[in-house]
């Protein structure tokens, strides 16, 4: 006979497919007092990161050409602008991550 109230044996089993799934989450390692700190430098390392293979390549194609600085100050400013957008990815990562933690609190 059903059980009447809703609860039995799945929504039992979906309870302990959302704390397995939790379980193995590796963003969910984020939630301790140092997520911030973590996020801040990731996102240091993502702008470095630009802005030195932009100076690798700029100044390779300058060794290359026998040219004055001009690729290594424009690949420069590229990986600038690539890492940039790269931290901008990240964080609308983590926006959409707090989003959907703060909809299921809602429905819990």
């Amino acid at each position: 006979m059903p059980d009447p109230a809703g609860k039995g044996p799945l929504n039992d089993l979906d309870t302990r497919i959302k704390a397995a799934k939790m379980a193995s989450d590796p963003l969910r390692k984020m939630d301790d007092h140092h997520s911030g700190a973590h996020l801040a430098w990731r996102m240091v390392i993502e702008l470095v990161a630009g802005i030195a293979i932009g100076f690798g390549i700029g100044y390779g194609m300058d060794v290359l050409f026998g040219t004055l600085p001009i690729f290594l100050v424009l690949f420069i400013l590229l990986g600038f602008v690539a890492g940039v957008k790269t931290m901008l990815r990240t964080a609308q990562e983590v926006q959409v991550r707090e989003t959907a933690k703060a909809d299921e609190k809602k429905e819990d």
